[in-house]
């Protein structure tokens, strides 16, 4: 076995249940890197939810290593952060409640975040009251007869059948009490998981509601639907298998009424990203800043999953924090032509709060912006041979990928999973918006390999969950791989004749 493949299949068994640590030939920044991501992630930063005291711990943490690598703060009010002001809505599971209540007067309670659960907001009713009806894919020709009722729809994610808009569009129009999305069984891709870590949103103080924020958005486990259906002489397999395929689905009347109450509480708090410059050294380049950037915060405390309640965060996002960490000892009084911006952000985990803050609150002029270097969902799982860049038709930042990719035998791909809307979803993306050449990256691979396995396996397993620690499997390789390719990207970037630009034609 290699020495990759043993420690994965060792976890695998025993479900890793100690610390990785790397092999005697792993080299000293690939050591040191493995360190700091053992620090942010370590059980004492609990997770380093948005605005918990582990973030604020993290955020030390992180303020110190960037003193000590000689960066300049640049933060607000020539210190090294810069504080979001956030609020914070969140459904209480004491007090929430979801129960299937039948004709012949038999009930049954579906369990809040492990089988159910229900889009957050402050304006929920205090019950709900409704009977049931499955209407298949909820297409506008399905949604009959649907007034006053909660309507189970297959929450399909693939091309051709309704999204999620169209879905509650036509549960509106039809007078739905509520909606219940079934999840996609089908969608393999990022496969759904259970349970939900929590109801709860953060966002800033004067953004408004979620659209129709009355009106219940309930999300509702494949395991659930045999309960939820009882007594309509359906085949709740036969249903998720029909539906998995794209087939055509019954819709049908349930013989039982959905009885929900909702327990909310709202709470002001603030969060904090991180901000430190390397200046740059050419006279005519080091007014341009190249940001380099990672997320700090995490999910902190959730619902647990094999009796593990404590989100690390590990690979997601705590490795890359150490990535920007180490770049900065590295280049300690040794900087590009190019000025490079350290960014640490909070909130990416509740909807990119702090890069998109920061985007909109900049601390250096928005013309100075050359380019986002970003690092997320990356996983050092299997070797690094295959990298996906986001924005790759976009700007001329794909000629410096290549530039450095080629000679380490990396190829460079578009996202050939474009459904999962990948390029939107990481801190990269705000930039993009406001006209600045950005990129992130994933590891690739091809399809039916064992690359592909590892890297679903860890969706399922890992992603959003306690099991993304320090235990998880991990090619120490690939994350030097990764590592040498960021640093000499961000070498290549910030010292380069030419300054990055968007690409004619460009989508953004």
């Amino acid at each position: 076995l290699t020495r990759f493949a043993f420690a994965s299949a060792a976890c695998l068994v025993a479900a890793c249940s100690s610390v990785q640590t790397p092999p005697p030939r792993t080299d000293d920044d690939t050591k040191a890197w493995w360190s700091i991501t053992g620090d942010l992630s370590a059980d004492d930063m609990e997770g380093r939810d948005t605005g918990s005291e582990g973030h604020a711990k993290a955020v030390r943490y992180v303020i110190d290593r960037m003193q000590k690598a000689g960066l300049k703060p640049v933060g607000e009010n020539g210190g090294w952060t810069q504080t979001l002001p956030l609020k914070e809505v969140k459904i209480e599971k004491d007090g929430t409640s979801f129960e299937i209540a039948r004709g012949d007067k038999s009930s049954e309670t579906l369990r809040f975040l492990h089988e159910i659960n229900v889009r957050v907001s402050a304006e929920l009713p205090e019950s709900l009251e409704a009977s049931l009806a499955f209407r298949g894919y909820c297409s506008d020709a399905e949604m009959k007869d649907i007034k006053g009722k909660a309507v189970i729809c297959f929450g399909a994610r693939r091309t051709g059948l309704p999204n999620g808009g169209g879905r509650l569009q036509n549960a509106l129009q039809g007078g739905a009490a509520a909606i219940l999305n079934l999840d996609d069984v089908g969608y393999t891709l990022e496969p759904m998981r259970w349970p939900d870590a929590y109801a709860r949103s953060v966002s800033f103080p004067d953004a408004g509601p979620p659209a129709n924020p009355k009106f219940p958005v309930i999300r509702l486990a494949p395991d659930a639907l045999a309960k939820v259906i009882k007594g309509a002489n359906q085949d709740a397999a036969a249903i998720l298998k029909a539906g998995a395929a794209g087939a055509a689905l019954p819709s049908f009347d349930i013989p039982s009424v959905l009885k929900a109450t909702f327990r909310t509480s709202q709470r002001n708090l603030s969060s904090d990203n991180v901000l430190g410059l390397l200046p740059g050294t050419d006279p005519a380049l080091k007014d341009q800043v190249v940001i380099v950037s990672a997320h700090l915060d995490g999910y902190g405390y959730g619902e647990p999953v094999n009796g593990d309640n404590l989100y690390n965060g590990a690979f997601d996002d705590a490795a890359y924090v150490a990535s920007l960490i180490r770049l900065a000892e590295q280049r300690a009084g040794k900087g590009f032509r190019r000025s490079v911006l350290f960014a640490v952000y909070t909130g990416e985990e509740k909807g990119l709060l702090g890069s998109t803050y920061f985007s909109t609150h900049l601390t250096v002029p928005k013309q100075n912006l050359a380019a986002v270097i970003n690092l997320d969902q990356l996983r050092p799982l299997f070797p690094l041979k295959i990298l996906t860049m986001h924005a790759i038709d976009d700007t001329t930042l794909a000629n410096n990928v290549r530039r450095i990719a080629g000679p380490m035998g990396i190829t460079v791909r578009p996202d050939l999973e474009p459904e999962r809307n990948l390029n939107q979803r990481t801190d990269h993306w705000p930039f993009l918006r406001i006209g600045v050449p950005a990129t992130n990256f994933v590891f690739g691979y091809d399809p039916g390999t064992d690359a592909e396995r590892r890297y679903r396996e860890w969706y399922q397993i890992r992603y959003h969950r306690p099991q993304d620690d320090m235990t998880q499997p991990i090619d120490f390789d690939a994350a030097r791989d990764i590592n040498t390719f960021f640093y000499r990207l961000t070498e290549d970037v910030a010292n380069d004749d030419k300054r990055p630009a968007f690409l004619p034609g460009s989508r953004q």
